[in-house]
């Protein structure tokens, strides 16, 4: 009996240390493991330090949910990804540009499934244009015969809109939208792991994923470490609301070749007109002395279409003047692994041509594919080789949009060179010839027709035309000469775009080598 006991007291004693052993044992391996995530802690671009609490890891981080970011984490989450989107404000932003989808946009909205976000918010259909110029006007409709009756440009309030796309994105299980300030991107030997940011509550957290895409608008403090950024700010606009007061073109977006520079009228509700009135240069009159008011009756009021006048005198009077800049910067990536920018953030247009949404979610598009047949991110070298053909995927809806903002602001600017007054002036009896003449222009500001050799082609046309009319009934010396002049303005205003667009890649994209980049096998 007392042996019995003996040998029951030393089974039970040589099981307790057994599981003291292992209880030991894991709490060793817990700290360690702990001990070597501190260690391991990837420094951040900014201070260089490690936060006090680190959230859950995701597939992939977005920074910033506007356009780019919520479409796009939108389309991963819908292909089974982790998305962990960070955006610095989460309500509705009052922005004055942004307002304008061109069709080539909407169909990127269809291509992604995001179509319903123009419903409910009364965004008004756009079918085309309406230029003025001199007392003169022209109508160029967007060339939509063979579409669906559904495909047309949108115009809306941007807030509604970026609402509505947020709400989409969030309706994703597997799509995380938080509120936080991301302060810097977490880099441990040149690649990028993560993000550090402050949330809504003012705590310093530290976010962690394979990859980080940083599309956190025209005024991003992340671009540094990811681009070469030259950005120019070439003109501001003055945003105006007009109420109650019908366009004379109906379902229309309206330009105005004004002296300086052009003013813009599109509905933006069922009784709302946007009105953007250019200013060229950095600096804008004064809205609280009254300056600006004052600039906007005299200088401006004048070569308003009569059919609008009273009502932006009346908008003006009511005092909600609103001024943003007008930003351009080329896309000019320095493709680093782990990461990549996208939007604004990436790459600026003047939005005279409103095609800025339109490249986004075509970007968006093209990187959606492009994730698509990569079954793991965290090789992020084999990752960031692969992803180098987004940067030449995108230039034929990028480039196109881009070269014609570009060289259409130039074009409709006012210019005491008379020279440049042809360009312009030919530039309106081109458009006004109808036919092809205004569908093919009309069709790549539309994103209908992404070709920017097309493009280039309309421009030399227009140009050619300018230096025809110049030489009738007869030709002179001094005809020819502005006719010269002409063509060599309008090389001087297309040939610089293109050069920073990058030739190769917008008119030899196949000779590109990570053109034809398989994913990586992983």
């Amino acid at each position: 009996m007392v042996y019995s006991y003996v040998v029951g007291g030393i089974m039970a004693s040589l099981f307790g240390l057994v599981v003291l052993y292992n209880s030991r044992k894991k709490r060793t391996n817990r700290g360690a493991l702990m001990g070597r995530m501190r260690d391991e802690c990837p420094k951040t671009s900014g201070n260089g330090g490690c936060s006090q609490e680190i959230t859950e890891c995701s597939d992939v981080i977005i920074v910033g949910a506007g356009v780019a970011g919520s479409a796009l984490a939108y389309a991963l989450g819908k292909d089974g990804r982790r998305v962990h989107v960070i955006e610095r404000d989460l309500s509705e932003p009052d922005r004055i540009v942004g307002e304008l989808l061109q069709p080539g946009g909407y169909l990127k909205l269809v291509d992604l499934g995001l179509e319903d976000c123009v419903k409910g918010i009364d965004a008004q259909k756009v079918f085309g244009y309406a230029l003025y110029k001199d007392g003169k006007h022209t109508q160029l409709s967007y060339p939509l015969e063979h579409f669906h009756p559904d495909v047309a440009g949108r115009g809306f309030h941007y807030g509604r809109f970026i609402q509505s796309l947020r709400a989409k994105a969030a309706s994703i299980s597997s799509v995380r939208l938080e509120q936080g300030t991301v302060t810097s991107l977490i880099e441990q030997d040149g690649t990028i792991k993560g993000v550090q940011y402050k949330n809504k509550a003012g705590e310093v957290l530290t976010a962690y994923a394979p990859f980080t895409i940083v599309c956190d608008g025209c005024f991003s403090n992340l671009r540094q470490s990811l681009c070469n950024p030259k950005v120019a700010v070439p003109s501001s606009f003055v945003g105006l609301v007009l109420e109650n007061s019908p366009l004379p073109y109906t379902n229309h977006g309206h330009v105005i070749l004004a002296d300086p520079s052009p003013v813009l009228f599109y509905p933006i509700s069922s009784y709302e007109i946007r009105c953007l009135v250019d200013v060229p240069g950095q600096k804008v009159p004064s809205i609280s002395s009254g300056e600006m008011a004052h600039y906007l009756k005299t200088a401006v009021a004048p070569q308003i279409p009569p059919e609008l006048y009273s009502a932006f005198i009346s908008a003006i009077n009511k005092g909600n003047i609103k001024t943003m800049p007008n930003r351009s910067m080329p896309a000019s990536p320095l493709p680093t692994p782990g990461a990549l920018l996208l939007g604004d953030a990436f790459n600026m247009r003047h939005p005279l041509t409103g095609g800025g949404m339109t490249v986004a979610l075509s970007d968006v598009v093209v990187l959606r594919d492009l994730f698509r047949p990569l079954q793991d991110l965290n090789d992020a070298a084999a990752v960031c080789k692969y992803l180098e053909a987004f940067y030449t995927l995108r230039k034929p809806v990028a480039s196109t949009i881009n070269t014609l903002a570009g060289a259409l602001y130039k074009v409709f600017c006012a210019s005491p060179d008379q020279a440049r007054k042809e360009m312009r002036q030919a530039c309106f009896d081109y458009l006004s010839l109808g036919g092809v003449f205004s569908n093919g222009p009309v069709s790549l500001l539309s994103g209908l027709n992404p070709r920017p050799l097309i493009l280039v082609l309309h421009f030399f046309a227009v140009a050619v035309y300018g230096v025809g009319r110049l030489q009738l009934p007869f030709p002179s010396p001094k005809r020819m000469w502005l006719g010269v002049r002409l063509i060599s303005g309008a090389s001087a205003i297309i040939f610089p775009i293109i050069k920073a667009e990058g030739v190769r890649q917008v008119f030899f994209p196949a000779t590109v080598p990570a053109y034809y980049r398989a994913p990586p096998m992983i």
